[in-house]
């Protein structure tokens, strides 16, 4: 949560301009750092400088008031101060924080800054990202003819597909699953294991080189189909492995 947020004040009145930092000096989260008389340099302002909320009026004579928070390329959060009800409904169509009739009093001006703060710490709040039981573990079960054997990620360089069955190529030993490919697939932490072909699945850690289609693994050759290709090439990139 931001403990001082920074506000400006956009109206054409000077006594509505003057009885708002009056109110807005009591508002102890609050910070003005800008009072104007027109959207326009308001809006050069907000390009350039870090402002969380905007006190707009709706009339004035430059531009008009929902006019100029269509024209923000930055959009902090805004509360309009206005004499005219008539356009509540296309305000909130643009996501105005609230709405505030003249003439109010300073009661109503702070339970706005409030809902402007809760507004602030709701837009910028980082979602958590969870890690879900599979996400975390390090290993897998695969079915072999006699039994279940667990296989550590770590240990696998590549699977190959062949018809009904997979073999899992590891350090120590290759491993005869009767399990369907994109099935065995979804099992696998995604960013460690990319499809180069149809089938053949690769360690991204263990490739050695990758040279005219081919990738090099413990001296073994997997081929990457032309289908696979282009796709291999930019995950790489965005991944800045290459």
């Amino acid at each position: 949560m931001k403990e001082i947020m920074n506000c400006i004040i956009i109206d054409d009145e000077p006594l509505a301009i003057e009885k708002l930092v009056r109110f807005l000096q009591k508002v102890s989260f609050l910070k003005i750092v800008g009072t104007f008389n027109s959207p326009i340099p308001a809006l050069k302002y907000i390009q350039s400088n870090e402002v969380d909320i905007a006190f707009l009026d709706i009339m004035m004579e430059d531009i008009h008031g929902l006019t100029a928070i269509e024209l923000m390329k930055v959009r902090p959060i805004i509360i309009l101060t206005t004499a005219y009800d008539s356009y509540a409904i296309k305000a909130y169509e643009l996501d105005v924080c609230d709405y505030l009739l003249k003439p109010f009093d300073f009661n109503r001006l702070y339970k706005a800054c409030l809902k402007a703060r809760e507004c602030y710490n709701s837009r910028n709040e980082k979602p958590v990202e969870e890690k879900s039981e599979k996400d975390s573990r390090n290993f897998m079960f695969v079915k072999t003819a006699y039994k279940h054997q667990k296989i550590c990620f770590d240990d696998i360089l590549y699977i190959q597909g062949m018809r009904d069955y997979l073999r899992i190529f590891t350090k120590t030993e290759n491993i005869m699953t009767l399990q369907n490919f994109s099935e065995f697939e979804t099992n696998l932490p995604k960013d460690h294991f990319y499809r180069v072909h149809k089938s053949y699945l690769v360690s991204l850690d263990k490739i050695e080189s990758i040279e005219k289609k081919r990738i090099k693994i413990r001296n073994e050759i997997i081929p990457i189909s032309d289908n696979y290709y282009d796709d291999f090439l930019v995950y790489l990139k965005s991944m800045q492995i290459i």
